[in-house]
């Protein structure tokens, strides 16, 4: 999977920047740690990328459940 410039443009990184972010963490995991921290991150991402799509579909019902209310009483209301 390849990673989009996009996902950095949120952070505001440059090239310089994540080179300097990747140097810091290869000095304090060291190259045999740097996978499983990947993964943790990885894992970490997608468990929010998981909630925040279950926020926003719990969202989206209500919504929609507000809009079929709304219509049904502008119905009953109509037909008085």
């Amino acid at each position: 999977m390849a990673v989009h410039s996009s996902y950095f443009l949120f952070f505001n990184l440059g090239g310089g920047e994540i080179f300097f972010i990747l140097l810091i963490v290869l000095l304090l995991f060291g190259a045999n740690k740097i996978p499983e921290f990947a993964r943790g991150l990885g894992k970490g991402m997608r468990h929010l990328r998981n909630a925040t799509d279950d926020i926003q579909r719990d969202i989206q019902n209500t919504v929609d459940d507000v809009k079929k209310d709304v219509d049904i009483n502008k119905k009953i209301k109509d037909s008085l």
